[in-house]
């Protein structure tokens, strides 16, 4: 039984969220995002809240049920408060910087990586050696922030590298003599 999918998603002041068939919008200050639920389950917005009920006692059904409340649930988070992963970039001359559209990181390569930022995306660098990804789009924001940290992922002898910054990187002992 899911016990994620029993619980409503409250609707804080100035989300507003709509249905149109399967296609469940929710809008906010800081934008607008859709998802087009499942046919194993149904939705309602009644007094301020989101129900989500499965169809059918499906084992399908019944992990769609959870699933989809707690995409709902993100997605009104995202659009009223928003996501933010920060990254640290650790090595001697690594660094990078935001300009517009773009994301230019010097990672030790003969040539600097240029990131191209999607739509719904902001990256901010308020130190050479931090990046900041925020967005309304949980996933998104999440998939950025793994993109940028796949260019050059920590390394556990030196710790050079980019990292969230919550993640601990288990440090090896070199070769002795």
């Amino acid at each position: 039984m899911s016990r994620v999918g029993k619980y409503p998603v409250a609707i804080p002041s100035g989300v507003t969220v709509t249905m149109a068939g399967r296609v469940v919008t929710v809008k906010g200050k800081l934008g607008e995002l859709k998802l087009d639920t499942s046919e194993d389950v149904e939705t309602s917005v009644t007094d301020g809240k989101v129900w989500v009920k499965a169809k059918g006692e499906t084992k399908r059904a019944r992990a769609q049920w959870g699933t989809t409340r707690a995409t709902i649930n993100n997605m009104v988070k995202g659009v009223s408060q928003g996501y933010k992963k920060t990254l640290d970039i650790n090595g001697v001359g690594f660094k990078a910087a935001a300009q517009g559209k773009k994301l230019t990181l010097n990672l030790g390569f003969s040539h600097d990586v240029i990131y191209d930022i999607p739509a719904g995306i902001e990256v901010k660098t308020p130190t050479p050696v931090q990046i900041e990804v925020s967005g309304a789009d949980r996933q998104k924001v999440g998939q950025v922030a793994a993109e940028i940290r796949g260019y050059k992922q920590p390394e556990p002898y030196k710790g050079k590298g980019i990292k969230y910054s919550d993640e601990f990187i288990l440090r090896k002992e070199g070769k002795k003599k």
